[in-house]
């Protein structure tokens, strides 16, 4: 089995699925790239189980065959080239590789394919197709306050809710919530699921170079995304999301508006001198100023900045944990905010004042913390 590649184009695909490799596989095989050859297209995978990513793309090839190639060993080879054919000889017996380059020849030892688990098959799959621009930014926007408790693995994930007008995406962790919503991008049927957050940051990254539409296909117990020459196969996480709608107030007659980057800069400014475990700081809104500061008591630290702003209702007082402020604040890009709010000990609502794309929905819900008088 021979075929001969361009260095880099090699390095480039193998670098865009490499993010799936884990560094404590429980199968040795799953420290590999399986490399295989139909007619004259060249299909690189890796896998950890629970998520399998591939690649296609054209080379040079005389006949099909398989092979399983050390993932770190060819990877670390592979930068160290310059843009060069790189002729690869497979001897299919014992699975010895060699490599000739315009400089010499390196040899490896492969491994069996037939050792490399199957990508799973989804049998009777529902299938929608999403924008890679809708599916990019609803990832981008929620996997921020997705969860990290084991005990709750639900949360862990992005909670995907397809209608026949709409498709949303959720994620909380209990103290913050974004809800993304978009009537651009329409499923044939009612479903939801919920994501794992790994498989996801690296369909971000890769879906983030497309304009290709995205090809969803999901049954019950996984989800299988297609675009341009990439296939991303993940198992879904089993268990039923909360009812998230139910946290976030319905009214919420205090409402204040002002600048986003102004209240994002200022967040990051006082919060240094905010107490390091609970990260409190205290938004204190009348009429048209905003009141931001913090303190720690324990190193006498203190911070407080003015802002102005525009504000209807009562005159409030409020605490949050300044990094999921700064954190949803980073995440939206309009140049104005609101925050609404019903009470200090109810959750505080932001949303975008502006979107510049059509049939765009975002809310983000954040839990106050008590203030200490």
């Amino acid at each position: 089995m021979n075929f001969i590649v361009s260095s880099s184009l090699l390095l480039k695909h193998l670098q865009s699925i490499s993010g799936v490799l884990s560094t404590n596989n429980t199968l040795p095989i799953l420290d590999n790239f399986l490399f295989t050859i139909e007619g004259k297209e060249l299909t690189v995978l890796a896998s950890d189980l629970e998520t399998t990513i591939s690649s296609k793309f054209a080379i040079e090839a005389k006949e099909d065959g398989a092979v399983a190639i050390p993932a770190k060993f060819l990877m670390d080879a592979l930068k160290t080239f310059s843009e060069q054919p790189l002729t690869f000889s497979v001897n299919t017996e014992n699975y010895a590789i060699e490599i000739s380059s315009d400089n010499g020849k390196f040899k490896l030892s492969g491994q069996n394919k037939d050792e490399f688990p199957n990508t799973p098959i989804l049998e009777s799959p529902s299938t929608m197709t999403i924008s890679s621009d809708v599916l990019s930014r609803a990832i981008t926007k929620t996997i921020f306050a997705t969860g990290n408790d084991d005990l709750r693995p639900v949360m862990s994930g992005v909670y995907f809710q397809l209608e026949s007008d709409s498709v949303t995406f959720a994620a909380t962790d209990a103290h913050k919530l974004v809800r993304y919503r978009s009537t651009s991008s329409k499923a044939s049927s009612s479903a939801s699921f919920i994501v794992p957050k790994k498989p996801l940051n690296l369909l971000k990254n890769l879906v983030g170079n497309t304009s290709d539409d995205v090809t969803m296909e999901y049954s019950d117990s996984n989800v299988h995304f297609k675009f341009d020459d990439f296939n991303v196969v993940c198992r879904l996480i089993d268990g039923k999301y909360p009812n998230y709608d139910a946290v976030i107030p319905k009214t919420n007659p205090n409402r204040l508006t002002v600048e986003r980057q102004s209240l994002l800069n200022s967040m990051k400014r006082v919060s240094i001198f905010s107490n390091k475990s609970t990260h409190q700081v205290r938004l204190k809104v009348a009429g048209s100023e905003l009141a931001i500061s913090a303190e720690d008591l324990d190193f006498a630290n203190a911070a407080n900045e003015r802002l102005t702003c525009s504000y209807e209702g009562t005159d409030m007082e409020i605490g949050f944990n300044s990094r999921f402020l700064i954190e949803m604040l980073s995440n939206l890009e309009s140049d104005n905010i609101h925050l609404e709010m019903s009470d200090p000990s109810r959750a505080g609502i932001i949303l975008p004042s502006e979107t510049d794309i059509e049939g765009e929905d975002i809310l983000m819900l954040v839990m106050p913390v008590m203030l200490n008088n």
